[in-house]
C-alpha cells in the first residue's frame, strides 16, 4: 500500500500518534480525517464500527455507523486501513482482544421485481471471521426478532467476504463481522428515499450490530454488561445541544396550559348561576405568532445527530409541538376539541369503567368540594407560606432549586406549575389538611422533575418527553397518597374528571356535563363548575383523563416490580421507562439531583411499599380525622 512522501508520512505519525495517545489516555476523539472522513470514539472500546464509501453514496450504512461509541467513516479504504492498524494495535494491548463491525451497503435490491404481488424479503448478506461466527449468529437472531412493517429482512450467511471496501479487513486479518444489506430505503428507479423506513432501518441494524457485539465483549470477558445498549454513546455531540437548544427555544416561546386557561373564572360562574347556558370564557392574548413559531420548529436541523434514541425522543417532542401550537391557533374554535383528542387521546372503555366504579363507591359521602365541612380552611396565602417553607427544604437539598412563587389573579381557584414557577389563585381556599398533598403534587413532582431534569444537560428533560404528562399527573396524584392526603372527595374528582371528559368529547354541552356531575353524582355546583371548566376551556380540551389514566398505569408499573427512580430524573413518559434506562446505562444520565421529600420518611416508604403488593385508586382513600 503507498503511504505517500516521507514529509506526509511524518504528518501522519504525528496526528496518528495523538489518536493513539488519546486511547492510552482514556480520552474521547472526534477529528475529521486528512483526505476526508471521520473518527469518533467517545471512550476506548475493544471494537470499531467501519464504513466505507463516497460521502453520500451509502446513507443508511453511514448512519448506522455513525450512532456507535466508537466509529470510522472514510471515503477509501487506503485511509482507513492507516486508521485502524493504529487503534487496533492500541486497543489489543489495552483489551487484549479486539474486532470490526464492517457496515456497508449492496448496490441493488435484487429481491425487489416489477411483478411481486406483495413487499418481498430484502437481502442482508453476513461474513465473519471464524471467531465471530456466534456473535454474527446473534446478529441474525436480533434482525429475526425484530418487528418489520414494510419488507421482511432475509439474513444469509456468505462464505467470502465482501468485495468492496474491505482492505482493511482482510490486510489485518482482524476479526470482523462484516454486513451488507440492500437499498430497500430508496424509490425504485429514484434517488427518493422513504424516510420512515431508511429510520427503522437504522434502528434494527444499529441494535443487532449492539446485540453482537455485545456477544463479543461477554464471551471475551473483559467488560460487565447489564445490557447491550450500555455499549452505547456516553458523551452528547454538539449536534445534539444545539438541537436541544432549538427545540427549546420554540417551547419557551410559548406556555400551552396558560395559553387555553380562562382569566374570568370568578365572573363566568357568576354569569352561569345566573341562567347563563354556556359561560363566555376570556383568555390571555397571544404573545406569539403560530405560523412564525411552526416554521422555526420545522426548520429545525436533525442532521449530524448520529444518535438514533435522541433523535427519536426529539422527532416526537417535534410533533407534539406542532401539535400544541395547532391547538392555540384554534383557541375557541370548533376544531380545537379533535387537535385535543389527538394530543391526549380518547377516554378509554377501561378507563371510563375504573371512573364509574370509584364514583359509584363513593357517591353516598357529601357532595364533593370539601373533604368536610367545617373543618379548618387555607387561604392563598397560608398556601404561599408553606409553599415557601417546601421549597426551602429542597433548595437545602440542591442550591439550583429556585422556584419563583406568584399570587395571581388571573386563574381558577387552585395551584399550577409553570417552568420553574408556582402560581397560585388568588382565589384559593381549600381544606387546611389538604395542603401539604397538594404542594407534595405541584413542588414535590411538577417542580422537582423541572430541576431534575435541568441538571441532566439537555433541556428536553425539564420541559418533558413527549407524551409526559400522562405519567406525570399519574405521579403527582400518587404523591398525595403518599404524604397521606388522598381523599375520598380527592379521589371523586379525578374520577369525575375522567366522566366529565367523556361527555365533552362526546358533544355533550358544557350545562349538560355540568349537570351529569352535580344531578348524578353528587357533585357540589362550585366544585361541578370549576371541573367542567377545566374539560371545555379553549373549546374542549380532553388533557383531565389523563390523571387518573396515569395513576392506573403507574399502579401497574409499581406491582410489575418496577422502580420510581427513572421518574425522578426528568419528565418522562410510561413510554420512555426503557430508554431512561439505556441513558442512565450508558452513563449519559445522573441520577436525581433531589429526591422527593414525601419518600424521606416511614409513613411515604411504607405507603410505597404497600403499593408494590397491589393497589387500585379505591384503595389509596386515607380518611383525616378533624
Amino acid at each position: 500500500m503507498t503511504t505517500g512522501s516521507p514529509r506526509n508520512r511524518n504528518s501522519e505519525d504525528n496526528w496518528l500518534e495523538e489518536i493513539v495517545s488519546c486511547l492510552a489516555d482514556g480520552r474521547s476523539i472526534r477529528r475529521d480525517l486528512p483526505g476526508g472522513g471521520r473518527l469518533h470514539i467517545d471512550r476506548p472500546l475493544p471494537f470499531l464500527c467501519v464504513h466505507i464509501a463516497e460521502d453520500g453514496a451509502e446513507p443508511v450504512a453511514r448512519d448506522v455507523a455513525q450512532a456507535n461509541a466508537s466509529y470510522l467513516v472514510a471515503p477509501h479504504s487506503d485511509t482507513a486501513l492507516i486508521v485502524v492498524e493504529a487503534i487496533e494495535v492500541a486497543l489489543r494491548k489495552q483489551f487484549g482482544v479486539f474486532t470490526l463491525f464492517d457496515i456497508g451497503e449492496l448496490k441493488q435490491d435484487r429481491f425487489l421485481t416489477d411483478d411481486a404481488p406483495y413487499l418481498p424479503p430484502f437481502e442482508i448478506a453476513i461474513w465473519a471471521s471464524s471467531d465471530m461466527t456466534e456473535a454474527a449468529e446473534t446478529f441474525s437472531a436480533a434482525i429475526s426478532d425484530s418487528e418489520a412493517r414494510f419488507r421482511t429482512p432475509r439474513v444469509e450467511r456468505v462464505s467470502t467476504p465482501p468485495t468492496r471496501d474491505t482492505k482493511a479487513s482482510r490486510a489485518l486479518e482482524a476479526s470482523t463481522l462484516a454486513v451488507r444489506f440492500a437499498p430497500v430505503y430508496r424509490q425504485p428507479g429514484s434517488e427518493q428515499i422513504y424516510p420512515e423506513l431508511r429510520d427503522q432501518l437504522v434502528s434494527m441494524l444499529f441494535d443487532a450490530g449492539l446485540r453482537a457485539l455485545t456477544h463479543f465483549v461477554e464471551t471475551a470477558k473483559i467488560l460487565k454488561l447489564n445490557t447491550h445498549r450500555a455499549l452505547g454513546r456516553r458523551a452528547f455531540v454538539d449536534a445534539v445541544s444545539r438541537l436541544d437548544r432549538s427545540i427549546d427555544d420554540v417551547a419557551s416561546t410559548f406556555d400551552f396550559l396558560l395559553a387555553v386557561t380562562p382569566i374570568n373564572a370568578e365572573a363566568a360562574f357568576e354569569a352561569f348561576k345566573g341562567g347563563e347556558p354556556t359561560p363566555v370564557f376570556l383568555y390571555r392574548p397571544l404573545a406569539l405568532q403560530v405560523e412564525a413559531a411552526k416554521q422555526k420548529l420545522f426548520s429545525i436541523s436533525f442532521d449530524h445527530l448520529e444518535d438514533p434514541v435522541l433523535h427519536q425522543l426529539y422527532r416526537e417532542k417535534q410533533q407534539e409541538l406542532d401539535l400544541q401550537l395547532s391547538l392555540i391557533s384554534f383557541r375557541q374554535k370548533s376544531q380545537f376539541i379533535e387537535f385535543g383528542r389527538a394530543l391526549y387521546g380518547p377516554v378509554e372503555p377501561h378507563l371510563l369503567s375504573e371512573a364509574k366504579a370509584i364514583l359509584t363507591h363513593l357517591n353516598g359521602g357529601e357532595p364533593s368540594g370539601d373533604d368536610d365541612a367545617g373543618s379548618q380552611v387555607a387561604d392563598c396565602y397560608q398556601v404561599e407560606h408553606r409553599a415557601r417553607s417546601m421549597i426551602a427544604a429542597y433548595h437545602r437539598q440542591f442550591t439550583d432549586f429556585a422556584v419563583s412563587v406568584e399570587i395571581r389573579d388571573d386563574l381558577p381557584s387552585g395551584l399550577m406549575v409553570s417552568g420553574h414557577r408556582l402560581l397560585i389563585a388568588r382565589s384559593t381556599v381549600m381544606d387546611a389538611r389538604r395542603v401539604e398533598p397538594l404542594l407534595s403534587h405541584e413542588i414535590g413532582v411538577h417542580l422537582l422533575t423541572y430541576f431534575n431534569g435541568s441538571a441532566q444537560g439537555l433541556r428536553l428533560f425539564r420541559s418533558g418527553l413527549a407524551g409526559y404528562e400522562g405519567m406525570q399527573e399519574g405521579l403527582a396524584v400518587f404523591s398525595e397518597y403518599l404524604s397521606g392526603g388522598m381523599t375520598p372527595a380527592r379521589l371523586r374528582l379525578i374520577a369525575g374528571r375522567v366522566l366529565g371528559c367523556a361527555s365533552m368529547l362526546d358533544g355533550a354541552t358544557f350545562r349538560e356535563t355540568y349537570s351529569l356531575l352535580v344531578e348524578e353524582h353528587n357533585f357540589s355546583t362550585s366544585a361541578a363548575f370549576n371541573l367542567v371548566l377545566r374539560l371545555y376551556r379553549g373549546g374542549g380540551l380532553a388533557k383531565d383523563a389523563i390523571y387518573l389514566r396515569g395513576l392506573l398505569a403507574l399502579l401497574d408499573h409499581l406491582r410489575g416490580g418496577g422502580t420510581l427512580e427513572p421518574f425522578w430524573m426528568g419528565k418522562i413518559a410510561a413510554s420512555h421507562f426503557g430508554v431512561m434506562q439505556e441513558l442512565a446505562e450508558r452513563g449519559l444520565l445522573r441520577l436525581p439531583a433531589v429526591r422527593p421529600l414525601f419518600l424521606e420518611t416511614d409513613e411515604g416508604r411504607t405507603r410505597l411499599a404497600r403499593a408494590r403488593d397491589g393497589m387500585r385508586p379505591l384503595d389509596m382513600i386515607q380518611r383525616q380525622e378533624t
